[in-house]
């Protein structure tokens, strides 16, 4: 009886340090996506364009580089408790530049260190899960991730949206209620179990080379994963970036709690699709993530057109089920063509096109919108992704599906 009451609370033990690890991980995403129903409150305040918003935005993506190129393999050396919390502190650091902002400058320090604490969190929380052993094997880490991903994406913009339109301090009080969160995550992830068991000591012995790369033999099967990653957090950081200012100027919604839900409606809706669509092929999630793609895409150009809530609720509702299929098929599918001995080459290279996504047509957008009009950006948005996800297509169904990495 005593081996079995042993045995359960080792369970229990291990249990318990994948939730908290999949918290933190939550935590740092959530601190992301923070500040994007409060953007329209900025521009008021600061009195900056829709070109420099945008900038604010792409900007975090920049301290994510930083993070993967130069640190991304910092945790294999140093430890994963040991690379988490200086991420922790980063990410505080951040949340204190938003607290006490002054000027507009303010929000692209804190944007870039938002980016760089969650860069190096997040793919140190996501190999630290998949070798504790109540994590399940591989495929279960990677849903467990995703999970834990949109989870703190959604929570995100629905708190920060709420507090704004209901509570005092709409610029503050969001963030010291983030920053004690961040405090919590960084106590409770001093208890979790070490799994790196041989870590470097000493600065001299670290190795920060960048490791970017695509093998020649996997170049033209790699096309498909990148762009479809390229595409889908495309879509994701419209929702992020430029959703506020759409309801604003084409729904006549300028209530911050509006566009936090539904930018968590989209996080939402992904986080549930990943739990129930887990035992569809990375391939089959890959392919239909793109499929779903162009509908969600065009209907959230439908829903600024014809200045309708329904029409973008739809859109939201498809652009999570893209998120989620498109995330997680692309990821797997780009570790499942890589070889072992290069798999951390090309799973960096594919992380790039996810930040690229993620930045290059937001600013796109703003640019252009600046010279045209919004209308005008957001068409030629959908016309690109468009064209982006049937290459995608088109190259994933010509390519032999070969198991060329187990």
């Amino acid at each position: 009886m005593a081996l079995v009451h042993s045995i359960e609370r080792r369970q229990l033990a291990g249990f318990a340090a994948v939730a908290v690890v999949a918290g933190e991980l939550a935590i740092m995403f959530t601190g992301a996506v923070l500040p994007s129903p409060l953007y329209p409150l900025y521009q008021q305040r600061f009195g900056f364009s829709d070109v420099v918003l945008t900038a604010i935005y792409a900007v975090y993506v920049l301290g994510n580089l930083i993070a993967l190129l130069i640190f991304g393999r910092l945790s294999d050396q140093v430890g994963r408790r040991s690379a988490t919390l200086p991420a922790i502190c980063v990410g505080i650091i951040s949340t204190l530049v938003f607290l006490f902002a002054k000027s507009t400058a303010w929000l692209f320090a804190a944007r870039m260190l938002s980016g760089f604490a969650t860069g190096l969190a997040s793919g140190t929380a996501t190999a630290w899960i998949s070798e504790l052993p109540a994590s399940g094997g591989k495929s279960a880490t990677g849903r467990i991730a995703s999970v834990a991903n949109f989870v703190g994406l959604a929570m995100g913009p629905l708190l920060a949206g709420l507090l704004a339109a209901f509570a005092p301090w709409p610029l503050h009080l969001v963030f010291i209620i983030y920053l004690a969160v961040l405090l919590g995550a960084g106590a409770t992830i001093i208890f979790s179990p070490e799994t790196v068991t041989e870590p470097v000591h000493h600065v001299r012995d670290l190795s920060l080379t960048p490791r970017l790369g695509v093998p020649s033999q996997i170049r033209v099967q790699f096309i498909s994963p990148a762009v479809t990653a390229f595409v889908v957090f495309a879509l994701i950081g419209f929702y992020a970036a430029l959703i506020p200012n759409l309801l604003v100027e084409s729904l006549h919604q300028k209530s911050p709690s509006v566009s936090g839900s539904v930018v968590f409606a989209l996080f939402a809706v992904a986080a549930v699709c990943v739990i129930l669509t887990g035992r569809l092929t990375s391939r089959t999630a890959m392919l239909g993530a793109l499929i779903v793609l162009l509908p969600s895409v065009w209907l959230l150009v439908a829903a600024q057109l014809a200045h309708s809530m329904l029409l973008l609720l739809c859109a939201t509702a498809l652009g999570g089920l893209t998120a989620a299929l498109g995330y997680r098929g692309s990821l797997e599918e780009a570790n499942r063509m890589a070889p072992s001995d290069q798999r951390s080459e090309v799973v960096s290279s594919y992380l790039v096109a996810v930040y690229a996504g993620n930045s290059v047509p937001v600013v796109g957008i703003g640019l252009l919108a600046a010279i045209t009009s919004s209308i005008t950006a957001h068409l030629s948005f959908a016309a690109v992704i468009t064209l982006l996800a049937f290459i995608a297509l088109a190259v994933a169904i010509k390519s032999p599906q070969s198991d060329q990495t187990q």
